[in-house]
């Protein structure tokens, strides 16, 4: 029986959102699924088999519907519902401004083929890092349980990192984070291993404007609890090989 949910209401287009302190180009949709969606997607990421999880040093996460396997995706699979719906579905009904398609129309498969769900308890975070080339440059993120910030950065000219971030976008729960074009290859992303975020504002944070619920963070802080965050891409290779040699390249 499927529950009923809740109605979103959708911007007209990306540009609506965009976060115009950030270089092309960021979308930030504070609303993007409900807190019904939130819970079912949740208990699904939850009650996974144990085998898609694997266990990192301070973290885990699963890979649906492979893990990629020298920057190709093995398993040509389509995504399980609860991963396409409502969020893929979403994501393609929003064109990129008046008249525009939408954020993957010239990706190779027109649709994220690939989302990595990653766990973050509070004190856990990321290197600052690319996402590489394995992907067409194109990042949508759902947060899901708790809000966070994350980094963005730059490298100096002699290619070492500035450990200083440029900017730091606030995710909120059950928000959709687009990230693009300049902003995908040029900079690198990270969040720290903190329990709290602090020093937020309008002047520290850039899509404060676009933050549901900014009145929360008035006091500059956010005590962060476990915060699951849903990554969808494109992998621009994709293999129908694992399919033929079985589940070895796969995980149930």
């Amino acid at each position: 029986m499927k529950t009923v949910l809740s109605p979103i209401k959708l911007p007209p287009s990306l540009e609506a959102c965009r976060i115009r302190a950030l270089p092309p180009a960021a979308y930030y949709i504070a609303d993007f699924i409900s807190e019904e969606e939130e819970q079912a997607i949740l208990h699904k990421v939850e009650t996974a088999p144990k085998a898609r999880w694997r266990q990192l040093t301070h973290r885990r996460l699963q890979t649906w519907p492979s893990d990629l396997v020298k920057d190709t995706l093995l398993d040509a699979q389509p995504l399980p519902d609860w991963l396409e719906n409502p969020v893929v579905s979403r994501i393609l009904s929003i064109p990129v401004s008046d008249g525009e398609p939408n954020i993957f129309a010239s990706s190779p498969h027109r649709r994220p083929n690939h989302v990595l769900i990653n766990e973050y308890p509070p004190n856990t975070g990321i290197m600052p890092h690319k996402d590489g080339l394995a992907y067409h440059p194109v990042v949508c993120t759902v947060s899901l349980g708790s809000s966070l910030c994350l980094n963005l950065y730059r490298s100096k000219e002699d290619g070492a990192l500035d450990p200083e971030p440029l900017w730091r976008i606030l995710q909120e729960p059950r928000s959709l984070l687009i990230t693009t074009a300049e902003l995908y290859s040029g900079y690198l992303h990270g969040i720290d291993p903190i329990s709290t975020d602090v020093d937020l504002s309008e002047q520290t944070v850039a899509n404060w404007s676009l933050l549901r619920s900014a009145s929360c963070f008035q006091d500059g802080l956010n005590q962060r609890h476990m915060r699951i965050s849903l990554t969808y891409r494109d992998v621009l290779k994709v293999s129908k090989l694992g399919s033929k040699l079985g589940p070895m390249f796969k995980r149930p």
